[in-house]
């Protein structure tokens, strides 16, 4: 029988020593879906289940390093970026993308850690420069519909009259935004899909049984797994809410903090 490589998704993300997300819970997510996962580290995290105690972004010119030398040793199919802590991470990674702006890029959104854990950085600084370099680059941005709103009360994210929050993330030049929990009338919430074109795509959306770290993580891998296998978006995405719902089945709780994911199919 011939070789047959698996899809190669290169992951951007800060390592969690705990697993439960980013680096290297992406990775094990991505094998359980049948990719191999590629990694830049961004930063490394001091942490538990609990908490973050602490948060030491990498150097941008090493970040440069590690993508740069993959990228030139392997044929990747898609790129998932997930936090960026810093305005020079965000340059750089944004630079790193334009060069290699065939591969479909994934840009999962979050909660950005207060200050106190990030020394000699302002978080607010390094969400709006990912906002201005990465979103005209990214072919679909993942993020919790509430955390929309908070940014734009805060005057984080620009306030789109006539449109949905997820408007401001299309007018920065995401070519699709993906809202999880996004409410459609009383009691029924969805996964909402929105184009460039005006196209909107919706599917039911269940809240987890279990509070868990990461909840989006096991979505955008999917996606990008999807999208390695040459799937545009509009069909990637519902093919990778029924894998995610899969792998999120399962948690377990390790330590005293939050249940993690169990991000496993087996």
């Amino acid at each position: 029988m011939p070789e047959t490589n698996p899809p190669l998704v290169l992951i951007f993300g800060p390592f969690d020593p705990s697993g439960a997300g980013s680096l290297p819970a992406d990775a094990v997510t991505c094998a359980a879906l049948g990719c191999h996962a590629l990694s830049t580290v961004t930063a490394l995290h001091v942490q538990d289940t609990a908490s973050v105690e602490d948060i030491q972004p990498v150097a941008p010119e090493t970040i440069d390093d590690q993508a740069r030398c993959l990228l030139e040793d392997m044929a990747v199919q898609a790129i998932k970026i997930g936090p960026l802590y810093t305005a020079e991470s965000a340059s750089v990674v944004a630079q790193i993308a334009a060069d290699y702006s065939k591969v479909p890029l994934v840009l999962h959104l979050g909660a950005m850690p207060g200050a106190a854990v990030l020394e000699d950085s302002d978080p607010e600084e390094a969400l709006g420069a990912t906002f201005e370099l990465l979103l005209p680059q990214t072919d679909i941005a993942i993020v919790e519909h509430q955390l929309l709103l908070q940014w734009q009360a805060e005057g984080l994210l620009p306030e789109v009259e006539g449109g949905s929050a997820a408007h401001a993330l299309l007018q920065y030049g995401a070519r699709w935004v993906l809202t999880t929990a996004t409410p459609m009338r009383p009691g029924l919430s969805s996964y909402l899909l929105q184009g460039q074109r005006n196209e909107t795509h919706s599917w039911p959306w269940a809240a987890p049984a279990a509070r868990v770290h990461d909840a989006g993580g096991p979505l955008a891998c999917a996606i990008a797994g999807q999208l390695a296998r040459g799937r545009g978006v509009a069909e990637a995405v519902p093919a990778a809410i029924e894998q995610a719902a899969a792998l999120s089945a399962a948690s377990f709780q390790p330590g005293m903090g939050q249940r993690l994911i169990r991000r496993s199919l087996a």
